[in-house]
């Protein structure tokens, strides 16, 4: 696959990440509600060229190497207005992650952002299993697995920015997916 499509659905469009991108994640991303949950490597406080770097010399060289992919959220009636990201990783035990910065919390945004991702990764990559690991505490995030139809299928331990505490593995098959999937 040479080049990463920009999705679309009702309200949103994802455009797959570039350079041009970190300025955007700089301003949206180093809040602690956003980064708390997230794993422990993302540093803390968020350095002043963090989104620049990750972005660089991380997120780019990951997608060039098919093992990594990301998008940028926006809104689909201004598509300069960023509302967070989406990735999708080939790592056992993680494949999805995500953010949204808290104003655009609780309208529904995220769960419409993993609908066409999923698709994504079950309908043009074929994978067979996608699991997400969250940490126990983030109740929102898992509000969103539960919607999706993922079950819960392991734990262990796990180090957030906010600290120690359980990760909750979550999963759903390709085909729990296609059979959950409206057509």
């Amino acid at each position: 696959m040479d080049r990463l499509p920009t999705l679309l659905t009702d309200r949103l469009v994802l455009t797959p990440l570039q350079l041009k991108d970190a300025p955007f994640i700089q301003k949206l991303f180093p809040q602690w509600e956003v980064v708390r949950y997230l794993d422990r490597r993302v540093p803390w406080p968020y350095p002043e060229d963090g989104a620049l770097v990750y972005v660089r010399d991380v997120a780019l060289p990951a997608m060039a190497a098919c093992r990594e992919w990301h998008w940028m959220i926006r809104r689909r009636d201004d598509a300069e207005c960023v509302l967070g990201s989406i990735s999708l990783f080939e790592q056992p035990g993680n494949n999805k992650g995500f953010w949204l910065a808290p104003q655009w919390w609780g309208k529904g945004y995220m769960r419409e952002a993993c609908r066409v991702i999923n698709a994504y990764w079950f309908e043009t990559l074929s994978r067979p299993v996608m699991q997400v690991p969250k940490a126990v505490a983030n109740h929102t995030s898992r509000r969103v697995s539960e919607h999706e139809g993922m079950r819960m299928v392991g734990v262990r331990e796990g180090d957030f920015v906010c600290g120690p505490m359980c990760v909750e593995i979550w999963e759903i098959t390709r085909a729990e997916w296609f059979a959950k999937v409206d057509r």
